[in-house]
């Protein structure tokens, strides 16, 4: 069968620059899945952009060929001769792609259902009426409730997981060839995930299109690819069958990816019972209302429960993790662990900054106490890239902290940035350099080492690591335990990724919906789950083993409604279970 996409020795550059993309090769066949892997700023995205022509302007191909060879074509065309009249009639109708980031790729002013139904009004002339009725039941293929509602949605009313899911029905409607996936589940939870890429493989095998997959989870390619082309610094490293490089590979840095990727242990390491004499951060029976206005003046404002009865507790020099999807109260629970939201009344947040302290109420703090407590207490949070101001010089921003609580002079000051750079693994040479000149991963640091300025002894992590590619991601957490036992720091960990919980938590409490369904440490939770939402999280997370996909059913299951549940976890609305001790240490929120 002939290739429908050949890529020959693609080289890519900019201005006068050595070449960010050189001596590219590979071929994607009809009903073929081609994953591209590597690190960010490996080549992968800029490759694909090649293809459809939407390099950005200071880019140029420099040498190759892209050729096509639609399935509706009797000749094969090279797409760096076309002129952009040709190329539009390919984009969207012959070869379509879905981007990263679903919120950037929508227009904010449009209604998601004229989006989508746009590319059947140009490409192939249909009438609205006619276009609606496609667009409604792609919609109702890729998984959406109500069709009809999400047709009129406008972007940001949508989820992240369904606004992906919108991309992908945008990318789907017009029956492309070759579909050009770009991290399509990077920013999702990891049950969404597994069901975003079922939903792809299932599209795939009714419509016979070909799937170029851009990502750097191991895991993603075991479940999606039959070929697979790594991509390291613009070069390609190695590339074969997904069999043979899932199952040995041969470069060096292959073989690191697969080191760096984080895994759930095949045994479970056996976690010390935790010391309860000594908490630095309780919280009792903590819950969040919001109250949110009505769209009609003659409506009833809408309650919102965010966390419902939570009962957490962070041992000094521990790690406990939060783990969830996006909704499910784990921010939140940070937010108001910090003081940053006030629990409803009856809640309690108590902290204790030094074992010999006196204990302080969080939620009761007055203004001298809170500033206090915000020496003690300090955030890393999730986007490495908003969480530092790009108008501030290194220096400036790492500083900022102690000249706010007026903690020495301009000289110490500096050297105090000096030895937290140098703590996180940097230069102090960088102390003059804006945020644009670092990567994600030295961003990261820069945030863990302005958050150790003041010298806290708990830290809360939002998801610090989901936007970092594996390998970095691996440094991260190393450092991450380093500084913990150096400076025997608390961590508060919110995450969705159950492979990086399992390696950094002491304790683990899995939330839904505002509230905790299993409670327990990694080596008893991971490997002896109750709870059917925890044995959806586990199912759903991917491995780098072609022999152990992952099983749609039991993910869907867990992450159905809670009335669809076993009977001894079964409920509806919030009249939930109690959560109870099944053995010591375990805890589930089940029916007794």
């Amino acid at each position: 069968m002939s290739p429908l996409l050949t890529v020959e020795n693609l080289s890519i550059g900019f201005g006068r620059g050595e070449p960010v993309v050189r001596d590219v090769n590979f071929s994607v066949s009809p009903g073929e899945t081609l994953a591209l892997v590597g690190e960010s700023g490996s080549g992968k995205t800029i490759t694909c952009r090649s293809v459809l022509k939407i390099l950005p302007k200071a880019a140029d191909i420099r040498s190759g060929a892209l050729i096509w060879r639609g399935a509706q074509q009797t000749e094969e065309r090279d797409l760096r001769g076309l002129n952009e009249s040709q190329m539009r009639k390919i984009r969207g109708n012959e070869i379509a792609m879905i981007f990263q980031e679903p919120m950037r790729s929508l227009s904010p002013l449009h209604r998601i259902g004229n989006q989508v139904a746009e590319v059947l009004w140009l490409h192939q002339g249909q009438s609205e009426a006619s276009a609606k009725k496609t667009v409604l039941e792609c919609f109702e293929r890729v998984g959406f409730p109500d069709p009809e509602r999400t047709y009129k949605s406008y972007p940001f009313e949508l989820s992240g997981g369904m606004r992906q899911r919108a991309m992908i029905a945008m990318a789907m409607v017009a029956k492309p060839d070759l579909l050009i996936a770009d991290e399509p589940t990077t920013a999702l939870d990891v049950t969404t995930q597994a069901q975003v890429l079922g939903l792809m493989k299932d599209l795939q095998r009714e419509t016979g299109m070909a799937m170029i997959l851009v990502t750097h989870d191991l895991g993603v390619v075991a479940n999606m690819a039959e070929q697979v082309v790594v991509m390291h610094k613009g070069r390609v490293m190695e590339a074969g069958s997904a069999k043979a490089i899932l199952g040995q590979p041969a470069h060096p840095y292959t073989k690191a990816l697969f080191d760096a990727a984080p895994q759930i242990p095949a045994k479970p390491k056996l976690a010390p019972t935790l010391p309860r004499d000594d908490l630095i951060l309780d919280m009792k029976e903590v819950s969040k209302t919001y109250t949110l206005r009505a769209g009609k003046r003659w409506s009833a404002p809408t309650q919102i429960q965010a966390c419902i009865g939570l009962n957490l507790s962070v041992t000094r020099g521990k790690t406990l993790a939060i783990v969830g999807e996006s909704g499910s109260g784990k921010t939140t629970a940070a937010r108001i662990a910090l003081g940053a939201e006030l629990p409803d009344p009856g809640g309690e947040v108590l902290f204790r900054a030094k074992a010999e302290r006196r204990q302080i109420k969080v939620h009761e703090m007055d203004r001298v106490t809170r500033t206090a407590f915000q020496r003690s207490a300090q955030m890393v949070f999730q986007d490495p890239y908003s969480s530092l101001s790009p108008r501030m010089r290194v220096q400036d921003a790492m500083v900022e902290p102690m000249e706010i609580h007026r903690i020495g002079d301009r000289t110490s000051r500096k050297a105090r940035a000096a030895d937290m750079l140098r703590l996180v693994g940097l230069s102090p040479d960088m102390l003059l350099r804006y945020p644009h000149a670092f990567s994600g991963g030295q961003r990261q640091r820069l945030s863990i080492a302005r958050a150790l300025m003041l010298d806290p002894s708990l830290i809360v992590c939002d998801e610090p690591t989901s936007a970092l590619d594996v390998s970095v991601q691996e440094q991260i957490l190393q450092l991450l335990e380093e500084i913990q036992e150096q400076r025997n720091l608390s961590y508060l960990f919110i995450s969705h990724d159950l492979a990086v919980v399992a390696r950094i938590a002491d304790e683990v409490a899995v939330m839904r919906r505002g509230m905790v369904v299993e409670q327990a440490p990694p080596d008893t939770l991971f490997y002896n789950p109750q709870h059917p939402y925890t044995k959806a999280l586990i199912a759903a997370q991917p491995e780098p083993d072609i022999a152990r996909p992952i099983n749609l059913k039991l993910v869907a299951q867990g992450a159905g409604s809670p009335d669809s549940w076993p009977d001894r976890f079964k409920f509806s609305d919030v009249t939930a279970p109690p959560l109870v001790q099944v053995e010591p240490g375990h805890k589930v929120r089940c029916h007794v």
